[in-house]
């Protein structure tokens, strides 16, 4: 069944709209926020009063730019979930009231599925680098790490998960403690490659099974700066990469051995990352490195669909229309999900 979907994004503080025909990318725009630099963090009365002022240009943006008109498009998806409610409001009574005046059905799609989903998007016909089922998908994001069993497009299990903060939370929340700029992720991620790995150890947390815990990595990244802060005023400064390169491989250290256990324990030997650290180049490397070493194959997302876009959206929406899995203007967002 060949289909058209427009995909429309506002989980959090990037506007975004693409346009797929059937799972062939034509359009994706997005929009970004520089609001939240300022506060050290995205806040959230801005960030839908932001998306308010983008979503009609960047939603007409993306159909100019596929080369369609409204008439050829056949569904519209949205995210309804998870994210900052404001937020998710702009972009649900958005993709409501266009479906609603173009008389097309409406397709919820869930934000953490749209990030495993975006290895589905193909640059053209001719793309044949997508996943084989089952394969594991390591899910890390600022708000997000999940070890994820992907049996196929729209059947999903989570088999780990953080019980606490995400990977990318403890990335930003310990440049801060660095006196890095928001966000901090990608910071550390560029001073690193400068750095020495080695220099500095930082506690790792013995948690069961598949699950994450990185509260403890930000006690002891704040615990180890502040001792030596007070034997060395300067410590930060004259030793701010192997600060960021210790710190980023320890975080990375956490992220794989659990994948590393997953994929023995359940056999499955196609891995692949998805969500905003999926973008560090540390994790990439890794993540190759391992590949060569276990036998596995892997993938790794094109940099555009690492953050939140829309095409993953897209690409999600078109699965669920092959099924008519559509809902009705009564729909409502969520901030919360189990998955």
């Amino acid at each position: 069944m060949s289909a058209i979907i427009l995909g429309i994004e506002s989980s959090c503080d990037d506007t975004s709209a693409a346009v797929i025909k059937d799972d062939v990318i034509l359009s994706n725009v997005v929009a970004n926020q520089d609001v939240h630099k300022a506060y050290g963090g995205v806040v959230p009365e801005l960030a839908s009063r932001a998306h308010q002022q983008n979503i009609i240009p960047v939603v007409e943006k993306a159909i100019k730019d596929a080369g369609v008109s409204r008439n050829d498009i056949n569904a519209v998806a949205f995210t309804r979930g998870p994210g900052l409610m404001g937020s998710l409001l702009v972009g649900t009574s958005f993709a409501k009231g266009f479906a609603l005046a173009n008389n097309l059905p409406l397709i919820e799609v869930n934000h953490l599925h749209a990030h495993v989903m975006a290895h589905f998007i193909k640059e053209n016909e001719h793309d044949t680098n997508q996943p084989s089922f089952p394969f594991l998908c390591l899910l890390v994001s600022g708000g997000n790490s999940q070890i994820i069993v992907v049996r196929d497009q729209l059947h999903m299990e989570i088999i780990g998960q953080t019980i606490d903060d995400a990977a990318g939370e403890a990335f930003d929340k310990c440049a801060k403690i660095i006196g890095l700029p928001y966000p901090g992720g990608p910071l550390i991620d560029k001073m690193a490659r400068e750095g020495n790995a080695e220099a500095f150890k930082f506690n790792k947390p013995k948690i069961k099974d598949y699950n994450y815990s990185f509260s403890g990595l930000k006690t002891s990244v704040l615990y180890f700066l502040r001792d030596e802060l007070k034997k060395n005023p300067e410590f930060i400064e004259e030793n701010k990469a192997d600060i960021c390169a210790s710190l980023q491989k320890t975080i990375i250290d956490i992220l794989m051995d659990k994948v590393i256990k997953a994929a023995k324990d359940t056999g499955i030997k196609q891995v692949a990352l998805a969500g905003g650290v999926s973008a560090n180049s540390g994790l990439r490397d890794r993540l190759t490195q391992l590949a060569q070493e276990k036998g596995w194959k892997t993938f790794i997302p094109k940099f555009s669909y690492t953050t939140d876009n829309a095409a993953m959206i897209a690409i999600n929406g078109y699965y669920k229309y092959l099924k008519q899995d559509f809902v009705g203007q009564e729909v409502a967002p969520f901030a919360r999900t189990e998955f």
